[in-house]
Order: structure tokens, then sequence, then C-alpha cells
């Protein structure tokens, strides 16, 4: 009887491990799915980012621009209108890439007053800092939740 309780023993310390690898196995492809699914929420993020950002800095510079040159021609306003109707698209691609609405809503306290400097025409620029920089914060929330960013270019846990 006492090599059959062995061999008992035996057989479920096996499956016993055996239970406990496959645990191991799945926790460990969960986390690699949480990081590929971070890491292509950040490239989704990132692009919108960069193409309202890209945008932004075109509607920025024609408005500038606008607003130097008295009686704009009817292209340059086309082309201005044309230019605003792509920041709100961009503004649009982020609400659909972001996790929260922290970036949605900096992106369109960004966007606003750059479609009314567009609007209105603008001599100084420095108005617009406040909501870019608010923006640039929110962006960063989003692509890394929990990290604090640094002016050294490197990122700490909160």
């Amino acid at each position: 009887m006492g090599p059959a309780l062995l061999s008992l023993a035996g057989v479920a310390l096996g499956a016993g491990g055996s239970l406990f690898g496959q645990y191991l196995v799945s926790r460990a492809g969960a986390r690699q799915f949480e990081a590929q699914a971070s890491a292509a929420h950040r490239a989704e993020v990132k692009s919108a980012v960069l193409k309202f950002l890209g945008v932004a800095a075109q509607v920025e510079k024609a408005a500038l621009a606008g607003s130097r040159v008295a009686g704009a021609a009817a292209d340059a306003d086309a082309e201005l209108g044309r230019l605003v109707d792509d920041l709100w698209l961009a503004q649009a691609e982020i609400d659909l890439a972001a996790r929260g609405e922290s970036l949605r809503g900096a992106a369109y306290r960004y966007a606003a007053p750059l479609a009314e400097a567009a609007r209105d025409g603008v001599s100084d620029g420095s108005a617009l800092r406040g909501p870019q920089a608010r923006f640039f914060d929110a962006a960063y929330d989003d692509m890394w939740p929990g990290r604090q960013r640094e002016t050294g270019g490197s990122a700490a846990p909160r």
C-alpha cells in the first residue's frame, strides 16, 4: 500500500505542478497582451497627436500671416478655411484614439482658440501657448498613464 500512496502522491504533485505552470504561462501571456495593446494605443495616439499638431501649426502660421496682410485674397481665405476644417478632423481623430476625456478636452480647448484666431486673425500667438501646453500634458498622460513628465525628457513613476 505504501508504493501505491507514493505513486498517487506523485501523480497529484505532478498535476498540481502542471496546473501551476499553466497558470504562470497564462499570466505571462496576459501581461504580454497588455503590453502589446498599450504600445499599439500609444502609436495610434502619437500618430493622431502629430497630425493634429502639424495642422495646428499650419493654422497658427496662416492666422499670423493673415493678420499682417490687410485685405487677404479670397484664395488665402479659402486655404485657411480648409486648414481649419483639417484641424477639426484631426481633433476628431484624437477623440477616437484617446483613452480618456482629459486628452479629448485638451485637444478641443486648443483647437477652439486656433479656429477663432484663424477667423479673426491674431497678431501674437502667445495666447495659444497655455492651451498648447495643457494639450501636450494630456497627450503624455494618455500615452503613459501614471508617469510624470520631467523637463529633462525622462519619465519617472508618480
